[in-house]
């Protein structure tokens, strides 16, 4: 009796000492919420969903608009292909920002109608296929990108710093001529002529009203410098005569996407291949835009997380062409604009979406984003496109340089990732496939920083000299770097872990 009150008591006793350690476990496991998965009041995460849409409208519209032309569409048929681009990418960004099991990265990544398959596509419409062959190729090249997405992850091991910073880095620059290209609009004569005196004057007031109100202490508003700044802007627009919302009443309030509106899709293995290859393309800029993404936000992705964003991808881009519309992929201006606003939040992104589900269905709004002018995009362009050059900057200051091939490897791949920046045209001589591939400056500067990556630190020596890295002046036995952990560091002569806690010296005895 005596023994079980014992124990009686002895279990009494330990019981809150176990509520309390459970107690503190479930606390530390409320505190550790990723960055992303914040979420704000529903008045500023509509309010940032709205700034991430119209950050990349032009972009959303471009491709529909130039396929459309190139199929010879009539100007309402074109506005049905732009109203479906936006209603499918509202549903690939929810999908991806949301997530379900397998699909979906959970990063504030907005999607939409990529422009790497622009050229291909338009290709494909001139041999005669017409848009049903293209709405095939894509059906199934998206279903084979599907397939292939959790093997195309693995690749992560592949993009350390060297590689993701040079990439960043590339995202930003290849976006600042579609800035220029804002600011120089559409007028006569184009970029040839230069931009107008006034277009440069109303991007110029848009730029300076953004970065007034950044420095406004005050978080709601420079959260929302973006959208502000395009709202401020396009009223100065309208005092200017620059501003035109005449047409924003003509045609229909309210339009259900149609089913294969276009016709069914026909299968045509040539325009399959050339689509494939342009997934290949998509799959590589997606994964470089969720890293990107990743390190902006300061959150930590796997292969099996990127696997889930490109399947989510890939399957958005299958099913685009039920409803008329082309392959999805994630949108780098907006990694720019989370990168600028420090709004990390992906239901912010997914609010986004739902906007653009909303302007799909709506086209009248649809007209009124529509007629914002393109210089007032330029001049908020200018500081979100250069903020993603600014993060892969950062990253690349991470980089350690010293006696390896690192500095060789940034240095060739910014090169060869700005030609096609610099000369839209220089590959005009090449295949089609290498035109496909290398076409897009961040494809190209992806492709051959993961390349040498692998030649100069996996397959080759890490730590092979080059001609911009100085001899060593001094070395270290290796048997001392056997007792280092992952993550320590000497600071002020001393050792310290990675929470750094000082690490105790023991010295040998005599």
């Amino acid at each position: 009796m005596a023994l079980r009150t014992a124990a009686a008591s002895l279990t009494w006793c330990s019981a809150p000492d176990e509520e309390v350690e459970l107690t503190t476990k479930q606390k530390q496991k409320k505190e550790f919420v990723r960055p992303e998965d914040e979420r704000l009041p529903i008045g500023a995460t509509i309010g940032y969903g709205i700034q991430h849409v119209l950050t990349m409208y032009g972009g959303i519209i471009a491709p529909p608009l130039i396929i459309g032309q190139i199929a010879g569409l009539k100007p309402a048929e074109i506005g049905v292909l732009i109203a479906a681009c936006l209603f499918m990418g509202g549903l690939a960004t929810i999908l991806q920002t949301v997530g379900v099991p397998f699909f979906g990265s959970q990063l504030p990544l907005v999607q939409g109608v990529s422009f790497a398959g622009v050229a291909t596509m338009g290709a494909i419409v001139t041999s005669g296929g017409g848009l049903p062959a293209v709405f095939g190729s894509v059906i199934a090249a998206s279903v084979i990108g599907l397939l292939i997405a959790p093997v195309f992850a693995t690749v992560i091991r592949f993009f350390p710093p060297v590689v993701t910073g040079t990439v960043i880095t590339t995202i930003g620059l290849s976006l600042l001529p579609v800035a220029a290209g804002w600011i120089v609009g559409t007028g006569e004569g184009g970029a040839a002529k230069g931009a107008p005196a006034d277009n440069l004057l109303l991007a110029g007031i848009t730029l300076v009203i953004v970065l007034i109100l950044s420095k406004i202490p005050v978080g709601a508003i420079s959260r929302l410098a973006i959208l502000l700044s395009i709202v401020l802007g396009t009223i100065v627009a309208i005092f200017l005569g620059k501003a035109d919302f005449s047409k924003v009443g003509e045609g229909d309030i309210f339009a259900l996407p149609q089913i294969f509106g276009f016709g069914m899709p026909t299968f045509q293995l040539a325009g399959i291949i050339s689509m494939f290859i342009v997934i290949l393309v998509t799959l590589t800029e997606t994964t470089a835009d969720i890293l990107a993404v990743s390190e902006i936000v300061g959150t930590k992705v796997d292969s099996k997380r990127i696997a889930a964003g490109l399947r989510a991808d890939m399957l958005s881009s299958a099913v685009s062409p039920i409803f008329g519309t082309f392959t999805q992929s994630a949108f780098a201006q907006n990694v720019g604009l989370v990168a600028i606003t420090g709004v990390k939040s992906r239901f912010v992104v997914t609010a986004g979406g739902g906007v653009l589900v909303i302007l799909g269905l709506l086209p009248v709004l649809g007209r009124v984003v529509g007629a914002i002018p393109s210089p007032v995009l330029g001049g908020a362009g200018l500081v979100l496109f250069g903020s993603v050059a600014a993060s892969g900057i950062r990253t690349l200051s991470k980089v350690e340089y010293k006696d390896n091939m690192n500095l060789v490897i940034v240095a060739t791949s910014l090169a060869v990732g700005m030609l096609p920046i610099a000369v839209p045209s220089i590959y005009g001589q090449m295949p089609a496939w290498f035109v496909t591939i290398f076409h897009s400056g961040i494809s190209s500067a992806a492709v051959t920083a993961i390349l040498l990556n692998l030649l100069f630190n996996h397959l080759g020596s890490s730590k092979r000299k080059n001609a911009f890295v100085s001899a060593p002046t001094r070395s270290i036995p290796v048997a001392y770097l056997d007792a280092f952990e992952d993550g320590d560091s000497i600071v002020d002569g001393k050792i310290v872990d990675r929470d750094g806690n000082e690490v105790t010296v023991e010295h040998p005895a005599h």
